[in-house]
């Protein structure tokens, strides 16, 4: 993975157009031949050190930005959009679609945004109204991997483990000798309705008593990302540049809740232990003194630069199929990126497991094929429940654990889909809707197993 080729034509283009400069001047400033920049424009050649130096240096960008998400997710996700039936007559192969990404990704990005939107029943009216697309892109762009975040909260975490073995001890040291703040344990009546509390009159921060070990060492944490972190997360928040206000406080508790993360799971410790125990998620929380959830979280955002990890996803749902979290990370999966999920998927029998993983291999209608492990969790008070995915890249799967004995290639898997209204799987007796832009069709004489038979099926 430390290996991977970075193709960035598309934010290579976008640079040179907002210098205002011919292909011809930007090459002659990056020393390099018009016709080589032209192949790394198109795609055609990867982006290297050297070069991206040259780029960070004489134009005055981050080059971290060059491996964020490519418009509209890349060529295979605007091809899963264009696999849909209202597109049938068109003949678009792989490389008329990359070829546009990057004669213009700033149109296929409009593109994706506008079919995500109507796909998913949303109205006509401006993106800026969504209070949560937007927070979701500005994870995307940064693969949910925060580098000066992680390296500061790594930094952190080793001089608290100097401090104490106890992470929870030494973090409250830390906020009571440096911030003038103590911790204090309330009970449920005093706090029925809250599970943290910042007093700043009484110099508090107080816990609920439902706050489990691994929950109470996450609030710790993340108060410490709000008094010694802040800087560097307004200025991830002030660069997103959001329209609404409200996308900026949900994308600042996701990075705060980051760094704590970050702190209780440092990365080079963290991505050891997980390389040592096959991502063995609960050997890793007990570990790390961490939930469930938390680990999961912990392993979407792995991709450091020069040592990165598998590249998970993770989605959390509710018994209704409704999604709290979603995260693509470095996946690339559809699973994570579209609303729409499949009941035969593993994610929703993992209520009924009692508390298991389960496990499952599951293939797309694309071929693609995904190991997946699911739990049940039940968070704080106990009366909240949900269902945690954590999926990677068959392909990619081999060194886990929970994939021992598993025939990840040609072994049977699950035929799932994206949700009925994206799925035209023939005679499915688990669909309930038929698929969007198909024609149904109906015979008196006999019933499929499915009532929504169409055309194509």
């Amino acid at each position: 993975m430390a290996n991977q080729k970075l193709f960035a034509g598309h934010a290579v283009r976008r640079i040179r157009r907002a210098s205002g400069l011919t292909q011809v001047a930007m090459a002659e400033a990056l020393d390099v031949s018009a016709s080589y920049l032209n192949l790394i424009e198109r795609n055609q050649r990867p982006l290297t050190a050297p070069i991206m130096l040259r780029l960070a240096e004489r134009f005055d960008f981050d080059a971290r930005s060059l491996t964020g998400a490519s418009p509209g997710g890349g060529a295979e996700s605007i091809k899963r959009r264009l696999a849909d039936p209202l597109f049938a007559d068109l003949s678009l192969d792989r490389m008329q679609i990359e070829d546009w990404i990057s004669a213009a990704p700033d149109a296929a990005e409009a593109f994706a945004r506008a079919f995500d939107r109507l796909a998913s029943g949303g109205d006509a009216g401006p993106v800026g109204n969504d209070t949560i697309t937007p927070v979701r892109e500005a994870i995307g762009k940064w693969r949910n991997h925060f580098a000066d975040l992680d390296a500061q909260a790594e930094e952190l975490a080793d001089e608290l483990r100097l401090q104490s073995a106890d992470l929870y001890g030494a973090i409250t040291d830390r906020l009571r000798t440096r911030h003038r703040l103590s911790i204090r344990i309330l009970p449920v009546d005093v706090m029925p309705d809250t599970l943290r509390r910042l007093d700043l009159h009484a110099r508090q921060l107080q816990l609920s008593e439902l706050l489990d070990p691994s929950s109470r060492t996450f609030a710790a944490a993340y108060q410490l990302a709000e008094l010694e972190a802040r800087e560097q997360i307004d200025a991830l928040v002030k660069g997103a540049d959001f329209s609404e206000r409200a996308s900026e406080k949900l994308y600042h508790r996701h990075l705060s809740g980051y760094f704590a993360a970050a702190v209780m799971m440092p990365y080079a410790r963290f991505l050891r232990a997980c390389e040592a125990t096959g991502y063995d998620v609960n050997l890793l929380s007990a570990r790390f003194g961490a939930s469930f959830e938390q680990v999961a979280h912990r392993l979407t955002t792995l991709q450091r630069v020069g040592a990165r990890g598998l590249p998970f996803f993770m989605i959390r749902i509710d018994r209704a199929g409704q999604s709290s979290k979603r995260y693509a990370g470095a996946s690339g999966a559809a699973l994570a990126e579209t609303d729409g999920r499949c009941p035969i998927w593993i994610l929703h029998h993992a209520f009924d497991a009692g508390g298991r993983i389960v496990t499952q291999l599951a293939e797309l209608e694309d071929g693609s094929r995904w190991f997946t492990m699911a739990k049940n969790v039940r968070p704080q008070n106990g009366e909240a429940e949900f269902a945690i995915a954590l999926g990677i890249d068959a392909s990619m799967a081999a060194p886990l654990a929970a994939a021992r004995g598993v025939d990840l290639k040609s072994g049977p898997a699950a035929q799932i889909g994206l949700g009925c209204a994206n799925c035209t799987r023939p005679q499915c007796a688990q669909r309930s809707a038929p698929p969007l832009g198909r024609v149904l069709t109906f015979n008196e004489y006999q019933r499929g197993l499915t009532a929504f038979e169409f055309v194509g099926d």
